[in-house]
């Protein structure tokens, strides 16, 4: 089996991570915010663009300009048709046209068709949930691969386990 590639090692590391309720931060988040550029200093601002960013840039990889948005992330060069292990996956919320969304890694499938994302602030953590791959409830914008392809290998996702409940609490 192929290794995950080192962003998504990275990205594995951080899952339990919480915010902070209250006055204190966590500081991993805070961290992310520098990493991409932004002058936010909390853990309340919605920070799954800051996660996504702050891995690849410990992976050695620059992150989209005005990563703080999800939608933002549509920006890398490398349009996948399909999931792959390691992709960046981009989400609409609200509505297709909203501009509001999520963003996370694709590390799998699960036994109901549904992609596992590993995610921040996904139920105000690092975590993996299933989101719905295709019909009603799927809010897929896009695939994307930060690099210059994915290896042939990386469209086989593997099996993980879940419940089936689809993530609803990314804000």
């Amino acid at each position: 089996m192929t290794p995950d590639p080192l962003w998504l090692q990275k990205a594995r590391a951080y899952v339990g991570q919480r915010e902070i309720h209250g006055p204190q931060h966590n500081p991993n988040v805070l961290s992310w915010w520098k990493d991409i550029g932004t002058s936010i200093h909390d853990d309340e601002t919605p920070w799954c663009g800051a996660f996504v960013g702050g891995v690849l840039a410990e992976a050695g990889i620059k992150p989209v300009a005005g990563g703080a948005s999800s939608q933002a992330w549509l920006h890398l060069p490398v349009k996948l048709d399909r999931p792959a292990v390691g992709c960046i996956v981009v989400f609409w919320r609200n509505s297709p046209t909203s501009g509001l969304g999520h963003v996370g890694f694709v590390v799998g499938k699960d036994q109901h068709g549904n992609i596992m994302v590993l995610g921040g602030n996904q139920g105000d953590m690092v975590s993996i949930k299933p989101f719905a791959l295709t019909g009603p409830k799927a809010r897929i914008k896009g695939f994307r691969w930060p690099g210059t392809a994915p290896l042939a290998e990386r469209y086989d996702l593997p099996l993980l386990n879940s419940n089936g409940s689809l993530s609803t609490n990314e804000a």
